[in-house]
């Protein structure tokens, strides 16, 4: 194996966090801003590009590098190692409430395909590159655009996905329609397109964008129930208008109506 090969428990329900148990010279990458903890004797080291094979010589880091930006993340990745005798470990924390999924490459045919901010932790070795849209209208429709995170390698990968998640296998020829942000991740030999929802009433009114997600086996596709653009787009709505007024209070009832809902404070 070109990466270590690292055990795992994830704890928790709803904001779950995974802790990898690092055995003498093993270690895993991670975004940064992901870090919950560690054992003493774990070695953090700030890293140029993911540090993987692909990125060997300065050449080679450098385009590892451009990788990241083109994601839209920083060009580090921060390393965790254990320099000591014995075992240690090392915790990251899921960033909103949801699930952590483990992606073992190998099972996968050692690429697996993500969103561009799922990606948790992985163990040391494990590529995160990207993978481009072929396909114009999925770039420019598709939620996610022209380009999206591969995992490749044959080590464990870990994902996030926010709120409940759902895993799907696709036979050859299967069909299923997401909503373009519900999507997590896929594996490789999924045809990944978009199609219009169709119907005048449906684009103006529905009130579910223009486009599904169409997936077609074979493979494993994993869904969420709660993008963080979802959770964003609520937060900001049920946020205080200019003022320090919250939405309750511009409204016929004014405070009347906060009284009743339980928002007014003595």
């Amino acid at each position: 194996m070109t990466a270590h090969e690292i055990d795992y428990r994830i704890y928790g329900e709803e904001m779950q966090y995974v802790e990898i148990e690092l055995d003498p010279n093993e270690g895993v990458i991670a975004e940064s801003g992901n870090f919950m903890m560690m054992d003493e004797g774990i070695k953090m080291d700030t890293i140029f590009g993911d540090g993987s094979q692909k990125d060997k010589g300065f050449l080679g880091k450098i385009l590892g590098a451009g990788k990241r930006i083109l994601t839209g993340e920083s060009l580090f990745m921060i390393a965790f190692y254990n320099d000591l005798v014995g075992k240690r470990n090392v915790s990251f924390a899921s960033p909103y409430p949801g699930k952590i999924i483990p992606i073992d490459l190998t099972e996968f045919g050692g690429k697996f395909i993500c969103q561009k901010d799922a990606f948790l932790c992985a163990a040391k070795g494990v590529s995160v590159g990207i993978e481009f849209s072929k396909k114009i209208g999925r770039g420019l429709f598709g939620g996610e655009g022209f380009i999206m995170q591969k995992l490749e390698g044959d080590g464990m990968a870990f994902v996030h996905a926010g709120g409940t998640m759902a895993e799907r296998t696709l036979e050859v020829g299967e069909t299923m329609r997401v909503d373009t942000g519900c999507i997590v991740g896929f594996t490789q030999d999924v045809n990944y397109d978009i199609e219009f929802v169709g119907g005048i009433k449906n684009s103006i009114f529905g009130g579910e964008g223009l486009f599904f997600a169409k997936l077609e086996g074979p493979g494993k596709v994993y869904v969420q129930s709660l993008p963080f653009s979802r959770l964003a787009d609520r937060v900001i709505a049920s946020a205080p208008k200019s003022g320090g007024k919250s939405r309750g209070e511009g409204s016929i009832l004014g405070g009347l109506g906060d009284l009743l809902d339980g928002d007014n404070r003595f």
